[in-house]
């Protein structure tokens, strides 16, 4: 299980400015499928959408100091378990990571040195250009209401990602993370199938926190947070038999 990309972000191949002078005809069309997302078994996550991912997915945070909350959408690589071989959903209630949705849209540096983040796309992305359907970024030299909604949903998560590494750093400076580890037996085979590669709360450590850290971890909203990553820990199995049902033949390996 990798952690966050150093360069280009999960699912980008380029970033571009978007611009009123450059893309005054773009049109966004909508999507139906994502195809990006056939082989992709992690997911990053904020801390806001825990209660809601935890119903479908796994949460567990990526190996290493620079940790991430991530869903998992299958065990092992090259795997996604939620998606077709079109990269359309197969669940009808189903939460979409934010990390999906703003896809192919993001803030950016345009230059390390800047300290304002600009509103970019992928121009990579087959539902942005010039053209003739689809709901317009421009009218004349001034953004939509769409591309307002589109600013204003990525300046949220660029909010939410900063509270998620406030709450990563707390974890950290409790020593609640260990490296994490599922075992799981298949029918019929003698060995379990070992996944390793990502971290987790350490229960053991968060029950023998001093209340008066429990208290403020509970005041926080922390506590609940952690609480709904360890619940979702139990979906790790039902993953597994999806995998198992769609003619995956698991692989005993650790997650990488």
């Amino acid at each position: 299980m990798a952690s966050a990309p150093q360069q280009l972000p999960l699912f980008y191949n380029g970033l571009e400015p978007l611009s009123s002078e450059l893309h005054a005809n773009y049109r966004l069309r909508p999507a139906n499928a994502a195809p990006f997302l056939r082989n992709q078994h992690a997911i990053p996550v904020t801390v806001e959408e825990f209660p809601l991912v935890q119903r479908f997915m796994p949460i567990v945070f990526s190996a290493g100091d620079d940790a991430v909350p991530i869903a998992l959408m299958a065990l092992n690589e090259g795997l996604n378990v939620f998606v077709d071989a079109d990269g359309k959903l197969t669940e009808e209630n189903f939460y979409v990571p934010a990390y999906v949705r703003r896809y192919p849209f993001m803030l950016a540096r345009l230059r390390p040195d800047a300290q304002e983040l600009s509103l970019c796309f992928d121009p990579t992305a087959d539902t942005l250009g010039a053209f003739d359907e689809g709901d317009a970024l421009f009218d004349g030299a001034e953004p939509t209401e769409l591309t307002r909604n589109i600013l204003s949903f990525n300046e949220s998560f660029e909010q939410a990602g900063a509270r998620t590494a406030a709450f990563i750093q707390e974890l950290r400076e409790l020593e609640l993370l260990m490296e994490g580890e599922v075992s799981i037996q298949h029918e019929g085979y003698e060995q379990p199938f070992v996944y390793r590669g990502f971290q987790m709360v350490n229960e053991e450590k968060l029950m023998d926190l001093r209340g008066d850290q429990l208290r403020k971890m509970s005041k926080s909203g922390m506590l609940p947070l952690i609480y709904a990553h360890l619940f979702s820990l139990a979906l790790m199995r039902d993953i597994f038999a999806r995998q198992v049902r769609l003619g995956y033949l698991p692989q005993p390996n650790p997650m990488v």
